[in-house]
C-alpha cells in the first residue's frame, strides 16, 4: 500500500470477534477533514510546547492520542505513532527510547494499550472525551521503560565476565523467546561474536534452542531452565 499521503476515504477502527461479528471501536476524523485536523494538531502542540505550561510527557501523550483518533492514513498508524512517540519525548529530553524499545513495551501491554485508547475516545468529536485513561497508560509506559533501563544499567555494572553476564541475562532476565539483537541491547559492551558463542554453549547444554538462521533467528529457553522469580 502506498504511503506518504492522507487517507482518501473515511475509515473505522473496529474489533473483529473470533465468531465473526464486528464492533466499531471508534470513528476517526472524516477523510475530507483530515488535512486540516492534522495541521491544527501540530500547531496546537507547538504552541503548547512553547508556552511551557504543561508537562511535556502529557503533551506528547495527548498529541499521539489525537493523531490516533484522527487516523489520518489508510493503514500503519501504530508504525507511525510508536517512533513518533520516541521522537516527541526525545525533543523534551526523555531519551529512554534510545536504549529501551518503546514498541516492545507497548506490545507487552497490548490489551491495556487498546483499552486505554478506547476509554479516551468516547465523545472525542464532541470535545468531551476524557484523555486521562490514555495518559495514565502512557505515563506508566514511560515509567516502565525507565525501570527497564535502570535494571539494564545495574546489570552492566555487575561484576563478572562478559560471557557470564550474557548467560545470566538469557537464563534469568530475557523473555522466553528473544533475538540476538535483544541481548545486544540488554547487555551493552559485548560483541555479537561473544553473544553467539554463549548462545551456542547454552544450546549445547540444552538450555536454549534456535529457530531459524541469520538475523531473523529467534532463541527460546527450553524446559531445562526457568526465568528469574
Amino acid at each position: 500500500m502506498p504511503g506518504g499521503a492522507f487517507k482518501k476515504e473515511d475509515n473505522l477502527v473496529v474489533d473483529r470477534s473470533p465468531d465473526g461479528p464486528i464492533a466499531v471501536r471508534f470513528k476517526p476524523m472524516p477523510a475530507a477533514s483530515t488535512p486540516f485536523a492534522v495541521n491544527d494538531l501540530i500547531k496546537r502542540y507547538q504552541h503548547a510546547a512553547e508556552a511551557g505550561e504543561h508537562h511535556p510527557v502529557l503533551l506528547s501523550g495527548l498529541f499521539i492520542l489525537d493523531l490516533l483518533v484522527i487516523h489520518p492514513f489508510e493503514d500503519g498508524h501504530g508504525r507511525v505513532a510508536r517512533p513518533l512517540t520516541g521522537a516527541l519525548l526525545g525533543e523534551h529530553g526523555y531519551t529512554v527510547g534510545r536504549y529501551v524499545s518503546i514498541e516492545q513495551e507497548i506490545a507487552e501491554s497490548d490489551d491495556a494499550y487498546y483499552q486505554a485508547l478506547l476509554d479516551s475516545t468516547h465523545g472525542w468529536h464532541q470535545g468531551i472525551a476524557d484523555p486521562w485513561p490514555r495518559l495514565a497508560y502512557f505515563t506508566r509506559l514511560i515509567a516502565s521503560a525507565y525501570t527497564v533501563f535502570a535494571d539494564r544499567a545495574a546489570a552492566a555494572r555487575t561484576p563478572g565476565t562478559k560471557q557470564e553476564r550474557i548467560r545470566e541475562h538469557v537464563l534469568r532476565q530475557a523473555p522466553a523467546t528473544f533475538r540476538l539483537a535483544d541481548i545486544r541491547t540488554a547487555v551493552p559492551g559485548v560483541s555479537d561474536q561473544t553473544i553467539r558463542l554463549v548462545l551456542e554453549q547454552l544450546r549445547g547444554e540444552g538450555k536454549v534452542r534456535a529457530d531459524g538462521t541469520g538475523r531473523s533467528a529467534t532463541w527460546t529457553r527450553t524446559g531445562n531452565t526457568a526465568p528469574f522469580e
